[in-house]
Parts: structure tokens; C-alpha cells; sequence
């Protein structure tokens, strides 16, 4: 809509019809440009697997620090008593 807008009409005026802050429509449009690969930028497809990347490398971190003392443990339990 603020990409296709008459010219003389400013953003500030669109972004008031909207009941939007300037700021906001700013941000839109050029999120806008960056998914229609006009501008470079992540795309929230990109953002959105980079975060599940994330989270994975995040998981099996945990996952490779508690391991050894879990089986540590284990393995304690497996002695016979004295």
C-alpha cells in the first residue's frame, strides 16, 4: 500500500490513516524489500531457521554436558556395595 502510494503522499500521512507509528510502516516496508529480494538483508524464513538452529546446537550442548556426569552417576550405582 505505502509502496505503491501517490506520489506527493507522505509516509507519515499514511502511517496516521493506518493508526500506525512512522516507525512501524518503516520497518514493514523495508522487511518488505528484504522478502521480495530487493534489498539483502535474513528474511523471516532465514530468521526463523536460525532460530531452530539455534535452539538445536543449544539443546545438544546440554545434552553433551550432562551425558558424562549422568553416567558417572550410573555407573556408581552399578558397584557393589561394601
Amino acid at each position: 500500500m505505502a509502496q505503491n502510494r501517490e506520489p506527493g503522499t507522505r509516509l507519515c500521512q499514511i502511517a496516521q490513516d493506518f493508526g500506525i507509528c512512522e516507525s512501524c510502516l518503516t520497518n514493514w516496508m523495508r522487511q518488505a524489500e528484504i522478502e521480495a529480494g530487493n534489498k539483502p538483508g535474513t528474511t523471516a524464513t532465514e530468521a526463523a531457521e536460525l532460530r531452530a538452529a539455534r535452539r538445536r546446537i543449544r539443546l545438544q550442548e546440554q545434552e553433551k554436558e550432562v551425558l558424562p556426569r549422568a553416567a558417572a552417576y550410573l555407573s556408581q550405582a552399578n558397584l557393589p556395595k561394601k
